[in-house]
């Protein structure tokens, strides 16, 4: 997936690449039948206690 070219304007928080990407993650997660990883908190490894 190609990733957005960030914005001329320094250090704004709307504008860096990683959020423009994660938008466009988490629109093609609410569609699609294939996931595509976003935040560790969103989209982590579900955590399974093994009982001896």
């Amino acid at each position: 997936m190609g990733k957005p070219k960030k914005r001329t304007s320094p250090r704004k928080t709307g504008t860096r690449r990683s959020h423009l990407v994660l938008d466009l993650a988490r629109r093609v997660n609410a569609k699609s039948p294939v996931k595509i990883r976003t935040t560790v908190r969103e989209s982590g490894k579900k955590i399974v206690k093994t009982v001896k």
